[in-house]
Order: C-alpha cells, then sequence, then structure tokens
C-alpha cells in the first residue's frame, strides 16, 4: 500500500525572525505518522502575498495534503486566508455561520478584526476546535490551522478523523554514550543498504560531556524495522560502548 504525503508551510516573520521557536511541526510529524503519512518537505515563508501563494501552490500539487500554521488572527499581517483564497483563485468569504457563533459568544466584543478571522477562502470546510471560536479551515488538499500550538493542536486532533491514512510508520531507535559518528559510518551505510525499505538516521548528542549517537529506523515494514535494530544495535556493541534502547532522556 502506498502511504499518504504531506507537506508543512509555516507562515509568519515571527519564525523567520527568531522571536517565535516553531514546535508545531514535531507535533504534525508525530500526528501524520501514526496515521500512515508520510512527511517529506518542511519550509517557512514571510508574511509576503507572493511567497506564501506560490508556495501553497507548488506543495498542495507536489504532495498528497498540504499543512498550514500561522497568519489566521485577527491583525493586520495575518494574511494566509487570502493568499490561500488567491492561490485557488476564488473569493475570500465571511463563513457565515462562523461569524453567528463569534456574535453569540462575543457579543459587543465582535469588530471587524475578530470578524476577520471567520474568513475563508469561498467551498472552504471549518476545522473545528476546543480551544478556541475562530476555526481553520480547509480548501482542497489544504489544510489552515493556527500557528498558536494549543490551538493548531486542537484543529489537527478534530481533522485528523478525516485524513486519508496509510500504513502506520514506526520508529526503532538505540544509542550508546561514547560511540562516534565517524567510527560507524561506514557500516551503518552497509545496514541502510539491506534495508532500502527503511529510513536509518544517526544523531549525535552529548551528555555529562561525553559524545554519543541514536540510531534512528523508520519504516512501515515491522520485520525489516526489528532486524535493522538488531544490527544497529551490535554496531554499538562492536564499538564496546553498551547499547541502550530508546533515545537518550
Amino acid at each position: 500500500m502506498s502511504n499518504p504525503t504531506a507537506a508543512i508551510l509555516i507562515i509568519g516573520n515571527e519564525i523567520l525572525s527568531g522571536r517565535t521557536q516553531d514546535v508545531n511541526v514535531q507535533f504534525i510529524a508525530k500526528g501524520v505518522a501514526e496515521l500512515g503519512i508520510r512527511l517529506e518537505e518542511v519550509r517557512v515563508v514571510p508574511d509576503i502575498p507572493a511567497r506564501i501563494i506560490g508556495a501553497v501552490n507548488e506543495l498542495r500539487a507536489a504532495y498528497t495534503m498540504l499543512f498550514t500554521t500561522g497568519g489566521i488572527g485577527p491583525t493586520h499581517d495575518d494574511i494566509t486566508s487570502e493568499c490561500v483564497a488567491a492561490a485557488f483563485g476564488v473569493p475570500l468569504l465571511l463563513h457565515e455561520p462562523t461569524a453567528a457563533v463569534m456574535r453569540e459568544r462575543w457579543g459587543e466584543r465582535v469588530n471587524d478584526a475578530r470578524l476577520r478571522m471567520a474568513m475563508m477562502p469561498e467551498g472552504a470546510e471549518p476545522i473545528k476546535n476546543e480551544a478556541s471560536i475562530a476555526p481553520g479551515f480547509t480548501i482542497g488538499n489544504v489544510h489552515v490551522m493556527a500557528g498558536v500550538p494549543r490551538i493548531m493542536q486542537s484543529m489537527f486532533q478534530a481533522l485528523a478523523p478525516s485524513l486519508p491514512r496509510g500504513q502506520r510508520i514506526e520508529m526503532r531507535a538505540v544509542h550508546g554514550i561514547g560511540v562516534l559518528e565517524g567510527s560507524i559510518a561506514a557500516r551503518l551505510e552497509q545496514i541502510q543498504a539491506r534495508f532500502p525499505q527503511l529510513d536509518l538516521g544517526s544523531y549525535p548528542f552529548k551528555r555529562d560531556e561525553r559524545w554519543g549517537v541514536t540510531l534512528v529506523a523508520k519504516g512501515t515494514d515491522i520485520p525489516a524495522l526489528d532486524a535493522a535494530l538488531a544490527e544497529t544495535t551490535a554496531l554499538i556493541a562492536a564499538e564496546g560502548v553498551a547499547p541502550m534502547p530508546g533515545e537518550p532522556d
């Protein structure tokens, strides 16, 4: 079975400036892996309409689905919704059911700025969430979500049941303190060659002033994952180091 593919488009000057640290990618990556969706690209673009529109069109054409985060709030620099509408060539309209909920909940506090969060491309379907009244939305294979992590997570959880699924992508990991990447690189490449259906990665870390390495295998072939884990465990042991399952705490 061929697994669906996905990309993430992070929108916002605050990410590029370093002011805000993105934590959404990790959450989405883990979530889609559990659904058997292969995350194949992550891109960050500034709050520039042409850049957003171009990225949306390129990524939605290249992958089964595209997730965007950021830029759907009430301020002048929240331009994701209008850019996605432009990418699809449809008008940006007030989603009346969402506006009605806002007016009911917020009463006199509803203003033009807050109603910006009820604007969606024509034909879009809202993505509800338990953390905020204002929804994200789906149009075609593009899922537009908030940048605030707790709101984005709520939106993703609401969206997940409707996403296409593939075979669950699983991971096996082993690590060893005192192992250096350079000493195992050639043998690790040989293991990867024996398991082309898996993604085999090496990730160095430092603990108590000592370097170590974590070897991670990812894929859908469970017997191959278990066999690769056995070989990477033996690889660490061959360095005279006690292999430890999983990733370092």
